[in-house]
């Protein structure tokens, strides 16, 4: 990979205003790489000291020769940093490698997966624009379709994400955006990509897929149609509960036009610290997220057919199995599945020895939540039932354990409920 020069105002020139998308290596070859190795080395430029692990930079301002050359920055005239809420080079790394593996033109962090999302939707919607969402959602991205888009005088319809007609029944003239995850949180609802996001193609709407239940090594949306696809890297990217961070992946055109002025005047910037611990993370994301998709659907399998019912989508008793398996290259670590009501789901989280009660997800280590009163809290009784968030559904995420003990675990925990 390239040595760049030694003289830290040579450095600053990485990454252009508002955005350039610079390797270390020239981008026909590094594009040829598969996912797990852009995961490793995508992205990755070096200084003169040749150190192995990306560098962190510390800063939050940069200097300049001279004043015409400031100026020239300012004005996207000249590549160069300017400032850290706009570019920084630890950050930069991370989001040419989030690009190389994702397959877009451009990828813009975050601070946070919701800041993604709201930055995500935020940046291209306007009042009198509508919006068609997924009715299964994150509690914090069905808040933001319920109640922050319509405050700006943006329209709101939730659908059932899981039923193709409903997207097409859903569509207005002002429609402009279609906004889903898949897998969904926490009810594991598959949407068929290649129809939905070649029905917005269709009618000039823009896909929004949060990705996050997959990450790029086990799912990658654009292959399939989508426009932008937005991540939480707080879970699978991270993968070890460290830092909170997000991103957002699109074209060229869209991230520097679309998504830039927003950030560049609201602010959800990425500390380089947090990016710095999301690109180690990404050195292990494909064998993690590969070896805790192994690790769930055994547990599964010893699950499925005791509990009410199960929301493995690796499982054939999953209703969108086949599009499930065909969409991605395993399914996950994360699962539901419904017990009878609050009372027995508490009882096996109190029964639990080795999963960790905790509401986060894409962990290495197991951990299970009862999304009712806890990720999906703050919405009403009426939406948590039409989104299928029952007072017994269980979520869990199955770490890197050895899956023979998450599933004793799961096992007296269960027998412990009366299961």
């Amino acid at each position: 990979m390239r040595t760049l020069p030694g003289c830290a105002r040579e450095l600053c020139a990485l990454t252009a205003y508002p955005m350039k998308k610079t390797t270390g290596m020239n981008r026909s070859v590094t594009q040829g790489w598969r996912p797990a190795t852009q995961a490793v080395r995508g992205g990755t430029w070096r200084s003169e000291h040749g150190e192995t692990s990306e560098a962190l930079f510390l800063t939050s301002g940069y200097t300049y020769d001279d004043a015409a050359t400031v100026a020239a920055r300012f004005a996207g005239d000249a590549d160069g940093m300017t400032y850290s809420r706009l570019q920084n080079p630890t950050v930069a790394m991370l989001e040419e490698r989030i690009a190389l593996m994702e397959g877009s033109e451009g990828c813009r962090a975050q601070a946070s997966g919701m800041a993604a999302m709201t930055a995500a939707l935020l940046c291209q919607l306007s009042a009198g624009d509508h919006c068609v969402a997924a009715r299964a959602a994150f509690g914090s991205c069905r808040w933001l379709v319920d109640n922050l888009l319509p405050k700006f005088g943006i329209e709101t319809t939730v659908i059932d994400s899981a039923v193709n007609a409903e997207w097409e029944a859903a569509i207005r003239p002002n429609t402009k955006v279609f906004f889903f995850e898949s897998p969904a949180n926490p009810t594991l609802d598959i949407v068929d990509l290649e129809f939905v996001c070649g029905l917005a193609r269709a009618h000039g709407i823009v896909t929004v897929v949060d990705n996050a239940f997959a990450s790029p090594a086990l799912q990658r949306p654009m292959e399939f149609g989508a426009d932008v696809v937005a991540y939480s890297a707080t879970k699978l990217m991270d993968g070890q509960g460290r830092v909170l961070a997000g991103a957002i992946c699109g074209t060229e055109e869209f991230i520097e036009e679309t998504l830039m002025p927003f950030q560049r005047n609201t602010g959800p910037t990425l500390a380089p610290f947090n990016a710095w611990v999301v690109l180690k993370g990404l050195e292990t994301l494909d064998l993690r997220a590969r070896r805790q998709s192994e690790n769930a659907l055994a547990l599964g399998k010893m699950m499925d057919g005791r509990v009410a019912r199960m929301l493995h989508p690796g499982l054939p008793s999953h209703p969108q199995y086949d599009l499930a398996t065909k969409q991605m290259d395993a399914c996950g670590p994360i699962f539901s599945f419904h017990v009878e009501d609050r009372a027995q789901a508490h009882a096996i989280l109190d029964a639990l020895e080795l999963v960790d009660i905790s509401n986060n997800i894409g962990d290495a280590r197991s951990l299970m939540c009862h999304p009712a009163s806890t990720t999906h809290a703050g919405l009403s009784d009426e939406d948590r039932q039409e989104m299928g968030v029952t007072e017994g559904l269980l979520r869990i995420n199955v770490g890197l354990e050895d899956p023979r003990d998450v599933i004793d675990d799961l096992d007296r925990a269960l027998s412990s409920a009366g299961l």
